[in-house]
């Protein structure tokens, strides 16, 4: 792997509020040692912490009226990717690191990713993290930009074509199915204990993927879906997690 530690995001659009991008930014400063750089991809960095780079957005068109499904994460694959260079950990902007990310570093190979919980034995990744060495696999953005059609008729969103792609070339590795967990998987309760217990801690995970919703604000004031059967109440183990470390 690459000698230098990148630790990258994107964000565009509205979807998500500067206050994700400074969350994560600060937990990985608590939760990553040694040297490492925190780059935000992004279309807007207005509310962004100082100390944060950031980086224009990579180009990306043809995506004007079609499902947000993560296809602008392709862009990471490019060639040259800005100024950076190394081996990067992408983490998506809704996950709550709960412990150290040295492991995500450690893991040998060119390329891991989480195994998709709903889909195992599939060759499916989650995309909500994953690691890659820049540069070293532009075959992934060149034949998605030369067979969009292809690509979209045979794959229903980004995590499942990368995932594809990766394994022409190499087996597709996964991260310790320990180590990324669903909240709505493994933490939300069922109906109607999550109304009256909070999410309960777990052994050994580092990372808490949300997607979909509900989002990780919604451990600061309790949540529920619109036909009220999907309920998280506040959970203050969970909040202390999704805020900014103090220095």
């Amino acid at each position: 792997m690459g000698a230098m530690k990148n630790v990258v995001c994107m964000k565009w659009g509205v979807k998500f509020p500067p206050q994700y991008v400074n969350i994560l930014a600060s937990r990985v400063r608590k939760n990553l040692s040694g040297d490492y750089r925190f780059v935000c991809f992004t279309d807007d960095p207005t509310g962004l912490r100082p100390e944060i780079e950031t980086r224009p957005l990579p180009e990306m068109t043809g995506l004007e009226g079609r499902p947000e499904r993560g296809w602008r994460k392709l862009t990471l694959f490019q060639e040259r990717l800005d100024d950076l260079e190394g081996t990067a950990l992408f983490l998506d902007l809704d996950v709550v690191i709960v412990d150290s990310l040295n492991p995500f570093f450690e893991a040998p190979g060119d390329f891991r990713i989480i195994e998709d919980w709903n889909l195992k034995g599939s060759g499916i990744g989650n995309s909500s993290v994953f690691r890659f060495e820049i540069g070293s696999r532009p075959d992934v953005l060149e034949y998605f930009l030369a067979n969009r059609e292809k690509v979209y008729s045979s794959h229903r969103n980004e995590q499942a074509y990368l995932s594809w792609a990766i394994a022409q070339k190499t087996p597709l590795l996964y991260w310790d199915s320990t180590w990324c967990l669903s909240f709505k998987r493994h933490f939300m309760r069922r109906f109607p204990i999550g109304y009256f217990a909070q999410p309960k801690p777990r052994e050994g995970v580092k990372i808490i993927v949300f997607h979909g919703n509900p989002n990780p604000d919604c451990v600061l004031t309790g949540w529920r879906n619109k036909s009220g059967l999907r309920a998280v109440k506040k959970t203050p183990w969970l909040a202390e997690l999704w805020t900014e470390v103090k220095d």
